[in-house]
């Protein structure tokens, strides 16, 4: 399970909590670090210009897994609703060290997964190394493969389920370098489907298909909101070199699934209200010295209503009390 959890309340006393918003926005016109992003793998492949406020990216699939990233505050999965939007200029493209089209990519991931060292984008379809859990718009780069012949550049929107199924649909179609390019990519739970809507320089490009996960594809699970240079190890023919800006990217997701939160006494019982989220399994839980934590019985699934849980069997002295909810 993905876990969320929340220290709220001293034993005896009443407090309300709010975390997490359910919109991120970054336009980069200060240090993005002091909002909490962060680098990892190959970080001078990212660059903030404090001149110019945007995000500078290299994308280099010869490089190790790369990512300019910011936590969520939550776990996405098929059963929710969720967006992400973004500004990006490409100043160049072009395959590198093998002349067949590697993507570059925005989107979700699953941050423990995505930094394994057996995870491999390049891989695709494979139970040892292929990637797991992402939702992100993948651009591949004109390409050349010997005995085939050339390849145009295309977009694809893709999900990839925990199980390392595939849902994707490429069109082929050329994000022109030195152009502005605004990216909305949104997936609706009720259908199951990720829709993609671009401009170029403020008038409608496209259009894009829409990509629906069909009911053989599992779920998934991301936590992380990134922009991904990925090795192309794994791919024996494909590889990408690009350069290029990031600028105004909104993330919009359900709020935290620990949102609201108040504690109180009820006929001699302590009992905590917590507003709840279909999907996630909230649990008590109880230390009395901050080293150990106890799970109370009497986990309840969230309905999207107030949950009430309660310790039924509180220690004569004092103890501090935490909300957990779990994706399962």
């Amino acid at each position: 399970m993905q876990k969320v959890s929340l220290s709220f309340v001293v034993f005896g006393a009443i407090c309300a909590v709010s975390c997490g918003a359910a919109t991120l926005q970054e336009d980069f016109s200060s240090n993005p670090a002091d909002r909490g992003w962060l680098a990892f793998g190959q970080t001078n492949l990212f660059s903030w210009n404090a001149t110019n406020q945007n995000l500078e990216v290299t994308w280099d699939s010869s490089q190790a897994n790369s990512y300019y990233y910011h936590p969520l505050r939550t776990v996405l999965g098929k059963g929710d609703n969720f967006g992400l939007e973004f500004d990006l200029r490409l100043l160049d493209i072009s395959t590198n060290t093998r002349s067949g089209p590697f993507e570059i990519a925005i989107g979700f991931l699953n941050f423990a997964e995505a930094t394994a060292a057996t995870f491999q984008r390049g891989s695709g379809v494979s139970p040892a190394n292929g990637p797991r859990d992402l939702v992100e718009l993948d651009y591949f780069p004109a390409g050349y493969y010997a005995g085939f012949g050339d390849v145009a550049p295309s977009l694809s929107p893709t999900a990839v389920s925990a199980d390392n199924g595939f849902a994707s649909g490429f069109d082929l179609i050329e994000l022109t370098t030195n152009d502005l390019f605004h990216v909305s990519l949104t997936y609706s739970s009720s259908n199951q489907t990720l829709h993609t809507m671009i401009t170029r320089n403020g008038a409608p490009f496209g259009p894009i298909d829409d990509v629906s996960l069909g009911t053989n594809f599992g779920d998934f699970r991301v936590d992380t909101v990134s922009i991904n240079s990925y090795s192309d190890s794994g791919d024996d023919y494909d590889s990408v070199l690009a350069h290029g800006v990031v600028d105004n990217l909104v993330v919009t997701t359900p709020s935290s699934p620990v949102d609201q939160v108040a504690g109180q006494w009820s006929g001699g019982r302590w009992q905590v209200l917590v507003s709840s989220q279909p999907n996630w399994l909230y649990t008590l839980e109880r230390t009395t010295d901050f080293v150990s934590w106890q799970a109370l019985p009497g986990s309840v699934a969230g309905s999207g209503t107030a949950l009430v849980l309660m310790d039924t069997n509180a220690p004569a002295t004092a103890a501090f009390y935490r909300v957990r909810a779990d994706r399962p």
